[in-house]
């Protein structure tokens, strides 16, 4: 299996190539050069995620890895769940199950794909006898999985930027309290769209690098990341309908990586009625699947804040995928302009969205009334993000058939001031509790300068 992207200059890549690269060099996103079929027949007979992990991951990784390297990786890849199989799922009722991605040990749904990505970069710079500087920006989730996933490994020294402003303290505390060697979390002044700037400006001149050192992206258009999303719609599919019946997925979305990797398992031949894009009032994938206007607008503030997005970076795959059926020239048209100016597709093959797409938005006070519904009729208390999904499935249900798997991707207890707003409250893990009283490491750097270079700089 080797990867293109899907602007179509930076092709015939092997999987450590597009692993360590990230973005491809034309400013395309990576793509396998087929769609590889899964064996559901084998995957029936198999009880537990690795084992599924075992039958999906090795499909995209054979230019670079063995099957038994793989096996060895995966076997020593997913650590410190709080589940013995890593996933719950909590029936609601005969037909709708939420599938609980947060028991990892940063309490989120992106401890799979990047526990999976950090343990694919260690083997890498180990074969390589190299190192790696890790360099992001978080708006809550991404920078605690990040860095929990890469601490263990020394040959990765990690540099997330944590913007003011809409974060949790928990999910601030979870990455400002890690006093390791080889984490760096810098509180910046400004906000996420700032830190996303230097991040790209990092990336571009690259002065803080030495020789022989590579610059690792781990937000979402990092292959990998989609390989372990792509394992848990599987073991959800094997759990609540031993693969034999289409489901609906709804996905509180944001950078849509989760809502692709939902689409590649069903290319890869999970069984699939609808996906459910389920957003905050940043509307702008809402938008694309009601009215066919992929515009970016100003960013919101919302209780949901790892959906507060102006562009959604892995939309570009489904784009070029679904819609323009690989069509990389097209695909680098569409976005020369953007996102000066908005993406419009051919009516007729923007249609094609209801074979697989439905969307819905849903703004703060929707989402405390979620909340509230599901803890007065279930018992079952939810994070905000969670909510999104279950209010999309709520006000879209008559358009529905069969069951329907909401993702749930953060704990609750991430969340406080939204539980306390909606009136609620949930026991906080040990894993959450422990970072409120431990002293932040942090240092406190300028966006509006090169002193965040030079700190990286001075401590690489």
């Amino acid at each position: 299996m080797l990867f293109h992207s899907t602007r179509g200059k930076d092709r015939n890549k092997t999987f450590e190539e597009v692993l360590m690269q990230g973005l491809a060099k034309d400013g395309g996103l990576f793509m396998p050069d087929h769609w590889p079929e899964v064996n559901l027949d084998n995957l029936k007979k198999l009880d537990n995620f690795i084992d599924i992990a075992k039958e999906i991951v090795p499909l995209f990784t054979g230019s670079s890895f063995t099957k038994t390297e793989v096996a060895n990786i995966l076997d020593n890849t997913w650590n410190n769940f709080d589940k013995k199989d890593f996933i719950d799922i909590f029936e609601i009722n005969g037909s709708i199950s939420i599938l609980e991605l947060f028991h990892g040990p940063t309490a989120a749904f992106k401890d799979f794909g990047l526990q999976l990505a950090a343990a694919f970069f260690n083997k890498t710079l180990q074969k390589q006898k190299k190192t790696a500087i890790v360099f992001g920006a978080t708006s809550g989730d991404t920078g605690p999985a990040a860095i929990d996933a890469c601490k263990e490994f020394d040959l990765i020294k990690t540099f997330i930027l944590i913007p003011e402003g809409n974060m949790s303290e928990i999910q601030r505390k979870q990455m400002t309290t890690v006093n390791k060697d080889n984490v760096f979390p810098i509180l910046a002044n400004g906000t996420f769209d700032d830190c996303q700037d230097i991040v790209k400006r990092g990336f571009s001149e690259r002065t803080f690098l030495k020789d022989n050192q590579y610059l690792l992206a781990i937000n979402s258009i990092n292959w990998v990341r989609i390989i372990g999303q792509i394992c848990y719609y599987f073991y959800a599919s094997l759990k609540i309908s031993t693969l034999s019946k289409p489901l609906n997925f709804s996905v509180p979305t944001g950078n849509f990586g989760n809502v692709f990797a939902c689409y590649a398992a069903s290319k890869m031949g999970m069984p699939l009625s609808k996906i459910i894009v389920a957003v905050n009032s940043n509307d702008i994938l809402d938008r694309f699947f009601r009215k066919n206007d992929y515009s970016k607008a100003k960013v919101n503030e919302t209780i949901s804040p790892s959906m507060d997005i102006s562009v959604a970076s892995n939309f570009e795959r489904l784009l070029y995928d679904f819609y323009l059926e690989g069509d990389a020239q097209l695909c680098s048209e569409l976005y020369s302009n953007f996102p000066n100016s908005k993406i419009e597709i051919d009516s007729n093959i923007w249609k094609k969205s209801s074979e697989l797409f439905i969307s819905y938005s849903s703004d703060d006070k929707a989402t405390y009334e979620c909340m509230k519904h599901y803890f007065n009729n279930f018992n079952y208390v939810m994070d905000p993000h969670t909510a999104v999904a279950a209010d999309a499935v709520k006000e879209l249900n008559d358009k529905l058939v069969g069951k329907t798997v909401i993702l749930s991707t953060a704990h609750p207890a991430k969340f406080p001031l939204a539980l306390k707003n909606a009136g609620l409250n949930t026991s906080i893990p040990n894993k959450l509790s422990a970072v409120l009283n431990k002293k932040e490491v942090a240092k406190k750097l300028s966006s509006n300068d090169d002193s965040i270079f030079e700190f990286i700089n001075n401590n690489n």
